[in-house]
């Protein structure tokens, strides 16, 4: 884990040190839309089996990595480890995403909740990230992740997915305080978790608020930014002589960005509702951006997307503290010939 970074973009431009060009990576980049996934998740049997599966986690995560020349890799995992850790029955039904077994509804089955220990319940986490790492020998940094306690807490209580929200909604507005309690939890789970994935090799980390925008502006204040505040505030600030830097992201959380990037991190992710311009100014330099391409526009054709692609890279202008990347994740419909695009545009761009 000694060896020197071959390309330490990404990092530098995190911490909005001058770059010579701009960084890129993508949420998803290792996902459905390749073929070469696809081949090792049928190899281990469903989602869950890859995921808990150090070398196949490994494999995946460099398939884009040996495909493109992306300037960072992600481990691939999934928000819901830490749950999955705390022995809530998770399965992945198919098509249809996340479901548990035991969801999470009242006092008590909050009070039934354990404290996750990286280094033996999701030790098979921890375990790729070295392995990856190892594997990488330097090439690009590696980025760890987590979900935020909030989007976390939705899929606990809700028991999957949801479009309305209404059973941790209704635990919100009834029951604040057992809210507060899991989230509390999972605040110190994750700060753990994280912090263990630095300890095996992560050179940056990620916190995924998916669901944060689904929240009124008070609301997100309490219950989703506070204890992303809590995690970046605790989060291990330095390995191997270098800073790590930390990555917010809340998906719909445009109107927020000045209020996220006073919690302490290092960048704030951006969707693609909001013009990087525009987020820019927000932020007024406290912190890098990262986004924003909207993930539809690799179904364009490829003059439409290499020119959506300039507008993004436009967008921010010139000078430090961007990072390329999609506004969320990228589906599993696209061809990977458009992501090769993607990647060559933005390699290419030189600000006018």
């Amino acid at each position: 884990m000694s060896v020197a970074l071959k390309n330490d973009l990404l990092l530098r431009a995190l911490l909005r040190e001058p770059v010579a060009r701009r960084p890129i990576w993508l949420m998803r980049q290792a996902g459905r839309y390749l073929p070469e996934y696809r081949a090792t998740r049928a190899k281990a049997g469903n989602f869950l089996a890859l995921c808990t599966n150090p070398q196949l986690a490994c494999e995946v995560t460099l398939q884009p990595i040996d495909r493109y020349p992306l300037d960072a890799a992600i481990l691939f995992s999934d928000i819901l480890t830490i749950p999955h850790a705390m022995k809530l029955g998770l399965e992945f039904e198919g098509g249809d995403g996340p479901v548990f077994q035991r969801p999470v509804r009242c006092s008590a089955d909050i009070d039934a909740l354990g404290l996750p220990d990286p280094g033996s319940e999701l030790k098979y986490v921890i375990d790729a990230v070295a392995l990856v790492r190892r594997e990488l020998g330097g090439r690009i940094p590696l980025i760890g992740f987590a979900g935020s306690p909030w989007t976390v807490a939705t899929y606990m209580v809700e028991g999957g997915s949801s479009k309305s929200y209404s059973y941790i909604k209704g635990m919100m507005y009834a029951a604040p305080r057992d809210l507060h309690r899991l989230l509390e939890l999972l605040g110190k789970a994750t700060i753990l978790y994280l912090n263990a994935q630095i300890a095996a090799g992560a050179q940056a980390v990620m916190i995924f608020d998916t669901w944060g925008g689904i929240l009124t502006p008070r609301q997100y204040q309490e219950f989703s930014l506070h204890y992303m505040e809590q995690i970046i505030s605790s989060l291990t600030r330095e390995a191997q002589g270098r800073r790590v830097p930390s990555i917010v992201f809340t998906k719909g959380g445009g109107a927020w960005l000045r209020k996220i990037a006073s919690i302490g991190c290092d960048a704030v992710g951006v969707d693609w509702t909001t013009d990087l311009s525009a987020a820019r100014a927000l932020v007024e330099g406290r912190v890098a951006l990262q986004g924003n391409l909207d993930p539809a526009a690799l179904l364009a054709p490829p003059e439409r997307l290499r020119a959506e692609t300039l507008r993004v890279l436009d967008s921010f202008g010139a000078g430090p503290g961007h990072v390329f990347n999609l506004g969320h994740g990228i589906t599993p419909g696209v061809d990977p010939e458009r992501v090769a695009l993607l990647v060559d545009t933005v390699r290419g761009y030189v600000p006018a």
